[in-house]
């Protein structure tokens, strides 16, 4: 919605029509040449029932990038199920905090908002009282979303940051529970229950022996779990993120990436299992769990611990992406949507750090090519993870060529890419160390190695060897693979370096080329 300026102070008034002019005298990104251009930024102000959250996304794409995140828990839902009310300290510190992000809002020069609301705005008899004042202070209509749109929301987060979903998804907030069958793009109606963490604490008076109870009731019957077996169970929300956080840190995980971390069903439930039943404070580096988070994670391990029981799971995913993801990829065109979000965000990076993105999108017919040549088995998932690798290949080329390896693999293993799990990370990150190192598996990290199968390690060297090729015939410069053809012919790997090209040849690349050939054994040969 439109801004209401008359809201606005004369003196911040002034102030915001001041940094609109030194905008636009800068360019729509202030001169910054490290951000796409997708129009003004915009905002998710999200108003759950433990934390209120700003996010401010560098535009409306398939693979939106925050530019500024940030979040308080204020903790309105503390106490409603037992007086009905947001607790006043509570409404006191959120007013506070929104104040701050409608600021933040105005400096970073954000055009659209969206402001969400949940299950202690909705549940509450002061809700409506409080939301009238968040919306006065945020400029925008605060929407406070149903039971079933939080449910579908977070879905739909889900299946934009999954690739081809299949399983349940469960959004644990500090107000309630929703849940929501997924597959593919199809998503069936959800339900929500009042199993949030903070209102699981104050239902059950802080007993979690009551807090068992409680949690048991209420899904028993509920027949979307009964479709679970086997299939992914999605965790969405805080402090089931908090819980795997926990876990990750127990278990020595290479990647702190938390989006796509895998927990398989039988170890989730005997770790929730051990969280409910000790005092947290004694768990095993704990401290890489928020201090205020502390005290629910026991709630949302009762939760999850019966999910796992009753569904019955192949694994536990957890998702970064919910109901703010959610609502925006609801916004996008439905081409877009159907856009891969991996090969999106990798084709971002491709055109912000390589020296020719088109180079990049050449790398993909030129190793197709050679793949379908090559007698090599590659599944549809190994062929995306390539095609996302020769994207990426090309990001870490400013640093000095003694470090593009490491640098590379650095920022791939930890970038902000969804639609990939850990080992697909580990894959792209290890192709492209390859591509700058050789292939030196002493220089690779154990720690990221361990990641992935032996195969895809295969799969790693051979698109890293032949991306050392295309690169030495090419000086990462467009117009010159779709001349040059790599392809396996009468049993050889065959380097066409038609006329025009031939000059290109020497014996630099045909010793890398000879690198390559001996991984798939074939014989190499340069061809005029």
């Amino acid at each position: 919605m439109a801004s209401r300026s008359r809201n606005r102070s004369p003196a911040a008034s002034r102030a915001a029509a001041s940094a609109r002019e030194r905008r636009a005298a800068a360019g729509r990104n202030g001169g910054a040449q490290g951000r796409l251009d997708h129009g003004p930024p915009i905002a998710v102000v999200d108003i759950g029932s433990n934390s209120v959250r700003l996010v401010i996304y560098e535009g409306l794409t398939r693979s939106p990038t925050p530019i500024f995140n940030e979040k308080v828990l204020a903790g309105l839902g503390r106490q409603v199920q037992s007086t009905g009310l947001l607790a006043p300290d509570a409404v006191a510190k959120a007013l506070a905090t929104l104040r701050r992000f409608r600021a933040l809002c105005d400096t970073a020069g954000v055009k659209r908002v969206w402001a969400l609301a949940t299950a202690a705005c909705r549940d509450a008899r002061n809700g409506p009282a409080f939301i009238a004042e968040a919306s006065r202070i945020c400029r925008v209509r605060v929407d406070v979303l149903s039971g079933k749109r939080e449910a579908k929301l977070a879905a739909l987060g889900v299946v934009s940051g999954m690739h081809r979903p299949d399983g349940i998804v469960g959004d644990l907030g500090g107000g309630s529970l929703e849940l929501t069958d997924v597959h593919g793009h199809r998503i069936r109606a959800g339900l929500t229950l009042p199993l949030g963490s903070l209102a699981l604490k104050d239902a059950s008076g802080g007993n979690l022996k009551k807090a068992e109870k409680i949690v048991r009731k209420a899904l028993r019957g509920v027949d979307m779990l009964e479709r679970g077996g086997d299939r992914t169970f999605y965790a969405v929300g805080g402090t089931w993120r908090a819980l795997a956080r926990l876990h990750m840190s127990q278990t020595g995980h290479p990647l702190h990436v938390m989006h796509g971390y895998v927990i398989p069903a039988e170890e989730a439930f005997e770790f929730a299992r051990l969280v409910h039943r000790v005092n947290p404070e004694t768990l095993s580096r704990i401290e890489v769990v928020n201090e205020a988070r502390r005290p629910l994670l026991s709630y949302a391990a009762i939760v999850l611990e019966n999910i796992v029981r009753i569904a019955r799971p192949r694994e536990v995913v957890l998702s970064a992406l919910g109901v703010r993801e959610g609502l925006l990829y609801s916004r996008l065109a439905k081409r877009e949507q159907k856009k891969d979000a991996l090969l999106a965000a990798a084709q971002e990076l491709n055109i912000l750090r390589s020296r020719s993105p088109e180079h990049g999108q050449e790398l993909i017919a030129w190793t197709d090519r050679f793949m379908d040549s090559s007698g090599l088995d590659e599944s549809a998932e190994e062929r995306r993870l390539r095609h996302a690798a020769c994207l990426l290949a090309d990001i870490g080329w400013r640093a000095h060529p003694d470090y593009r390896g490491e640098q590379s693999l650095n920022i791939i293993a930890n970038a902000a890419f969804v639609a990939v799990d850990h080992p697909g990370r580990a894959f792209l990150a290890i192709a492209v160390f390859f591509r700058h190192v050789g292939l030196i598996d002493d220089a690779l990290s154990p720690h990221v190695r361990e990641l992935v199968t032996s195969r895809l390690l295969d799969r790693a060297r051979v698109l890293g060897a032949s991306l050392r090729v295309a690169y030495l015939i090419s000086a990462s410069m467009p117009g010159v693979l779709p001349h040059t053809p790599l392809a396996v012919k009468r049993g050889r790997l065959v380097l066409h370096l038609p006329a025009g090209y031939a000059a290109l040849g020497g014996e630099r690349l045909f010793n890398r080329l000879r690198q390559l050939a001996r991984l798939i054994g074939r014989e190499p040969v340069l061809e005029n």
